[in-house]
C-alpha cells in the first residue's frame, strides 16, 4: 500500500450485522427475536447471530468448513451462553457504538445446540486495522490519521485536514531547498514527515522542520507531499484538497 492514496474508506453508515450491540457492545439474539443472555463485557469484541435464520447464515467459504483453530477460552464461554449462534469477532479498533460493518468482522465462531464450537469461517471482506497488521503505534496525529485513512478505518479527507495545521520535517539539500522524489507509483513528490522517529529512519540526512501552511509553497508544481515513506505505509497527499484544508483552517 505504500505509495498509493487510499481511496475513501466507507463511512459509518456503512452496512451493518443484524444484531446491533448492547450496552457493553455485544448482543445475542434468540431463535425468537428477542435479546439472548448479555454475554459480559469480556465479550465486546463478539457479535451474534442465531444459524439458519437469514442474518445468521453461515459465511461462505472457498472450501467447505475450515479446520477450527484453536479457541480462546472467553469465545467457549460466549458459546455456552448462546448455543447454536454464529459469533462474529470485530476488529479492536472498531469502537464505533454502531455496529460494525461486514468488513470490520475478523472472522465467525459457530456454537452447535450444545454451546461448543464446532466451526470457525474467515471473512473474505476483512480489512485488517493498523493494530491488526502489527503496525508501530502512530507517533502523532497526521501518522494516526495516515494509518486510519490507509486500512479504511478513518477518512482520507481527515489526514489533510489534520496535516493543514501541522509541521513536518522534509529533506533538504545543499540549497536548502526540499528534496523531491517519486512514489513507487511514478508520482513526483515530496517525502515529508510528520515526527522526528520517521526522519530518523531515512538515516543521517540534513532535513528541516515547516509548518505545511509555508511548505505547499516551496512544493515544486505538479508534485505532491509523500508522508512518512519509511513508515509502516506511505501516503501520498492530494494536493488540492490539502490546500482546500488550509484555506479552512486559516479560517
Amino acid at each position: 500500500m505504500s505509495g498509493q492514496t487510499p481511496q475513501e474508506a466507507p463511512g459509518r453508515d456503512a452496512p451493518e450485522p443484524a444484531a446491533g450491540p448492547g450496552a457493553d457492545g455485544t448482543v445475542a439474539v434468540a431463535d425468537d427475536g428477542a435479546r439472548a443472555p448479555d454475554l459480559g463485557g469480556w465479550a465486546a469484541r463478539l457479535r451474534a447471530v442465531p444459524v439458519g435464520t437469514q442474518d445468521g447464515t453461515a459465511p461462505s467459504t472457498s472450501d467447505g468448513a475450515a479446520a477450527v483453530p484453536e479457541v480462546p477460552d472467553d469465545v467457549r464461554e460466549a458459546a455456552r451462553l448462546v448455543p447454536d449462534h454464529w459469533l462474529g469477532v470485530v476488529d479492536p479498533m472498531w469502537d464505533d457504538e454502531k455496529d460494525p460493518p461486514a468488513w470490520a468482522i475478523v472472522g465467525q465462531w459457530r456454537s452447535d445446540a450444545g454451546g461448543e464450537v464446532v466451526e470457525w469461517a474467515d471473512n473474505p471482506d476483512y480489512r485488517p486495522s493498523p493494530a491488526m497488521l502489527d503496525w508501530d503505534d502512530p507517533q502523532d496525529a497526521v501518522d494516526e490519521a495516515v494509518q486510519l485513512a490507509a486500512t479504511g478505518y478513518g477518512p482520507v479527507a481527515e489526514v489533510a485536514r489534520v496535516l493543514a495545521a501541522a509541521e513536518v520535517a522534509v529533506l533538504v539539500d545543499a540549497a536548502d531547498t526540499p528534496v523531491t522524489a517519486a512514489a513507487p507509483d511514478g508520482t513526483a513528490v515530496v517525502p515529508a514527515f510528520s515526527s522526528q522517529s520517521h526522519v530518523t529512519k531515512m538515516g543521517a540526512f540534513r532535513h528541516r522542520v515547516v509548518p505545511v501552511s509555508e511548505l505547499v509553497g516551496q512544493i515544486p508544481e505538479r508534485h505532491r507531499l509523500y508522508l512518512n515513506p519509511a513508515g509502516p505505509v506511505g501516503f501520498v497527499v492530494d494536493h488540492d484538497a490539502l490546500m482546500e484544508a488550509i484555506r479552512e483552517a486559516a479560517g
